[in-house]
Order: C-alpha cells, then sequence, then structure tokens
C-alpha cells in the first residue's frame, strides 16, 4: 500500500449549505462549527448553511467558512481510523492542513484566517487589483510574459500554478489586462478574468502579509505531527517557526500546487484525499497524474468509499 495525503481546498470552493449534511448528522463536526461561532463571536454557520451567496464570497467569511468545512470533515475522516502520511492545502487550505497536523488548534486557525481575509481585502484598494486564469499556456513562456509586463510598470506575477495548462496570474489591472490581451502570443488557448477581491498571492499584497506575520507572532504553534508540504517551496515542513515564516511569505508568493503534488508523488503517495467542499483539487491531481487514486470528502456519505478504498 502507498501513502496517503489529505489535501485541503482553498478559496473558490465554497458554496452555500456546505457541511450542514454532517452538522446535522455527527455531534463531532458539530462542536467544530460551534467552536467557530464561539471563536468568532458571530454566526459563521448560519452564513454556511444559509448564505446569502453574496455574505459567503465576501473573502472575510470565506476563509474561516471554509476551514471549519474541511476541519469537520476531518473529524469524521479521524474518526474512520484513516491517517496521513502527509497534509497539503492550496492557499487558505494550507490552515486546515495544518489544524490537520497538530500545528495550531482549530480556534487559533479559524481567527487567524479570519484576519488573514481582513487583511488580503484591505491590501489594496478596491478596483486596483485583478487575477485571471490562464489556460494552455507553458508555464515558462507565461513567466517571461508577466516579466516583460511588469517590467514595463504594470506588476503582474504567476499566482497559482495549478497543473499543466491552467495558471493563475494576479496584480495591476493594467498588467492582467495586459496579459488577456496578448495571452494567444504564448499559445494561451483563454484567458478568464477572475471575479476577485484583490490580486491574491501577488507582490502587491505585501501590507496584507506584514499584517499576518504580526499576528502570528502571538500564535502558538507546535512542531507538525504530519510532515506539511508547503505552497511556498513545494518541500515538506515540521517546523513550527519555519511553517510561521512561509505562512508570510505564502500571502505574496505563488501557491505552487503542481510542484506540491508531484513531491507529494516522489515521496511515495498514490492515494489523495481531498477534504472540504467541493472537489476542485481532485480534478487539478487528475491533471497532474491520472495514476494515482482520489478520494473527495465533501458529503456524508462520501466516508465510506474512503474507508473501501483504504482497506490493506
Amino acid at each position: 500500500m502507498g501513502k496517503i495525503a489529505f489535501v485541503f481546498p482553498g478559496q473558490g470552493a465554497q458554496a452555500v449549505g456546505m457541511g450542514k449534511d454532517i452538522y446535522k448528522h455527527d455531534s463531532d463536526a458539530r462542536a467544530i462549527f460551534e467552536q467557530a461561532n464561539e471563536a468568532l463571536g458571530f454566526s459563521l454557520t448560519e452564513i454556511m448553511f444559509e448564505g446569502p451567496d453574496d455574505a459567503l464570497k465576501q473573502t472575510v467569511n470565506t476563509q474561516p467558512a471554509l476551514l471549519t468545512a474541511s476541519v469537520a470533515f476531518l473529524k469524521l475522516v479521524e474518526k474512520a481510523g484513516i491517517k496521513a502520511d502527509y497534509v497539503a492545502g492550496h492557499s487558505l487550505g494550507e490552515y486546515s492542513a495544518l489544524v490537520a497536523a497538530n500545528v495550531l488548534s482549530f480556534e487559533d486557525a479559524v481567527r487567524t484566517v479570519r484576519a488573514r481575509g481582513q487583511f488580503m481585502e484591505q491590501a489594496v484598494p478596491n478596483g486596483q487589483g485583478s487575477m485571471a486564469a490562464v489556460l494552455g499556456a507553458e508555464r515558462e513562456a507565461l513567466q517571461q510574459l508577466c516579466d516583460e509586463i511588469s517590467g514595463q510598470g504594470s506588476v503582474v506575477e504567476l499566482a497559482n500554478v495549478n497543473c499543466p495548462g491552467q495558471i493563475v496570474v494576479s496584480g495591476s489591472v493594467a498588467g492582467v489586462n495586459e496579459v488577456v490581451a496578448r495571452g494567444k502570443e504564448i499559445g494561451a488557448k483563454r484567458v478568464i478574468p477572475l471575479e476577485v477581491s484583490g490580486p491574491f498571492h501577488s507582490s502587491l499584497m505585501g501590507n496584507a502579509a506584514s499584517a499576518l506575520g504580526g499576528e502570528l507572532q502571538h500564535i502558538a504553534m507546535q512542531d507538525a505531527a504530519i510532515p506539511v508540504i508547503a505552497n511556498v517551496t513545494a518541500e515538506p515542513v515540521t517546523s513550527a517557526s519555519e511553517i510561521k515564516e512561509l505562512l508570510e511569505r505564502q500571502v505574496c508568493a505563488p501557491v505552487l500546487w503542481e510542484d506540491s503534488v508531484k513531491k507529494l508523488i516522489e515521496l511515495g503517495v498514490d492515494t489523495f484525499v481531498e477534504i472540504g467542499s467541493g472537489s476542485v483539487l481532485t480534478g487539478l491531481i487528475k491533471k497532474i497524474d491520472k495514476q494515482v487514486t482520489t478520494i473527495t470528502i465533501n458529503k456524508l456519505d462520501a466516508l465510506q468509499s474512503l474507508s473501501e478504498a483504504t482497506q490493506v
């Protein structure tokens, strides 16, 4: 039997109603939702279960909501006796991975990601930053185009290296628009502007990174019980002090998701369990390597298939 990685989704995976089924049916999962409400001082579960969608889409709500759903589903996976050899998460999902690795408590994590959402929303005035998904271009060619545009004064950078042929760029509105206009030159099939509230994972988020770094100084973290593959380096990390530094850098640095999945496969992982809302990461992992087994735990009855798939 190969190794198992638990992976956790980030912003964009949210959906009104996520986690409602396990809230109703499992007391351990329900306890996580209630801890989130208590830690934040308002009813996050109301926004998660009832919406409206616009409220859930606000970064300050999306981030704690996705973390809460992921950790609630994680409790069920742990109760089923299934253990991970490695954990990883996409951007915000890295915090769910850190809870899974016992680096930080759920309460600390939910408060931190709420603050992270606020810092990210405040870092760049509305309408000055943008992001776009570039489909079908080679990474090196896109990197060169971004460097050229940035060199002319309109910042645009790689933000999410998701899988072959799917890379998100982030930066100034002018910079991103230039990539949209010139994508065909480098072989992009499509460039799709994204509905986001800021240029996440770009150097324009420097203020948010500094503010988060200050916040993280007050958070108790332990060394990881399970190695975490960091977004910034796509390498395993266990040291609490290194994790803090990487979380601060992560706000401005690209999410190296494709590299992270390849690193996990290199480390012997052949089963990826996506835990939380949606199935975005499952799709990306399949585009990186069709041979691996992927299991998505995003609703109550998905646990049965996990138990069957991980029987030795």
